[in-house]
């Protein structure tokens, strides 16, 4: 869940030069003085949701465009997201409203350490008066389940940003309704429009913190059905995730690529197969299709495009005995060269 942008202009009547003045201290990973033109917001009455939302996720998300297409380094956008959380850490301990509405607990899925988008929710569902407990980043399910037991949440806001994730968010969705706790899901891991958000067992799913308000003012996971999901129709993305090990060997011995980059492919191809799991798990190819066009469009604003082609055909041969795993594989392929 993260704030929107319409235009040229960032909602909630915040104008586009206030985000570009918010950049421009990122850019320069001015802390002090990202910190200062927030707080001053505050003080000229503009309300914290508005702050988080159409200041500092929007101006993340244009971080993160800026990295995929080049414009900027793994440092540079690390040291504006550390600006970024210092902010709202700040803007944080503006928060007065007393908590009047329940306890809801949020977290990323385990192996998502993009915390920032989560944290924001976290504080916007603060500010409307809910009691919020912000677990962090990367929070393994058995953990998650044994807070809940302790804590009896009335709902979990469960972040996850990386589709890729998403058999491990299914995984944690699966716990919290056996733990009797129902879940909001948020963020882009579970597609366009959440469109994957209900095929994992998510009572809802928000695409903003201001959504995560409304979604749990409407009480929407009231009445949602506990326990045990239903199970899939079958369990291929599991064998798949077994293969991993074997599918990124085999694509290094038909890639042949030179040491210095050897770990980056590996690295690449690992992801692929947790992307082409995730896709087998909620049952729509689109899901492996739109990595594998991501992955592309990276390197090729990096000056190179990795034999994407040679990498999915020898993954498709090192899963030639799952049907549905060839099938998507092959979808992708046909795409890639499209692309």
């Amino acid at each position: 869940m993260s704030g929107s942008h319409d235009g040229g202009t960032a909602t909630g009547g915040i104008g586009s030069d206030v985000v570009e003045a918010y950049l421009d201290r990122l850019d320069r990973a001015d802390q002090a003085g990202a910190v200062g033109l927030a707080l001053g917001l505050l003080d000229a009455g503009v309300p914290v949701t508005d702050v988080l939302v159409d200041v500092v996720a929007v101006a993340q998300r244009e971080i993160g465009r800026r990295w995929l297409t080049g414009s900027w380094s793994v440092p540079q956008e690390h040291a504006a997201t550390h600006v970024s959380e210092v902010v709202v850490g700040a803007v944080a301990a503006r928060i007065t409203a007393a908590p009047r509405l329940g306890h809801v607990v949020t977290a990323c899925v385990e192996g998502e350490w993009h915390a920032l988008a989560a944290r924001i929710v976290a504080e916007v569902v603060r500010a409307a008066g809910w009691r919020v407990t912000f677990l962090g980043a990367s929070v393994p399910a058995r953990h998650l389940v044994s807070y809940l037991h302790q804590s009896g949440p009335d709902a979990v806001l469960l972040s996850c940003v990386q589709p890729t994730r998403l058999v491990r968010a299914a995984r944690m969705v699966e716990s919290c309704r056996a733990a009797g706790v129902p879940v909001v899901a948020g963020g882009p891991g579970f597609g366009p429009d959440g469109r994957w958000a209900a095929a994992v067992g998510a009572a809802a799913w928000g695409a903003t913190a201001r959504d995560a308000v409304r979604l749990l003012d409407r009480q929407v996971f009231t009445g949602h059905p506990t326990g045990p999901s239903a199970p899939t129709p079958d369990d291929e993305y599991v064998a798949v995730l077994r293969h991993r090990r074997e599918v990124v060997h085999a694509a290094l011995r038909a890639v042949d690529p030179p040491e210095e980059t050897a770990d980056d492919i590996a690295t690449g191809v690992a992801h692929l197969v947790d992307a082409l799991a995730a896709s087998l798990r909620v049952r729509d190819p689109e899901l492996l299709i739109d990595f594998v066009r991501w992955q592309d469009e990276v390197l090729t604003a990096r000056g190179g495009r990795r034999l994407l082609d040679v990498v999915l055909a020898s993954c498709e041969r090192a899963l030639s005995e799952h049907p549905r795993a060839g099938h998507h594989l092959r979808l992708a392929r046909v795409a890639a060269t499209d692309g």
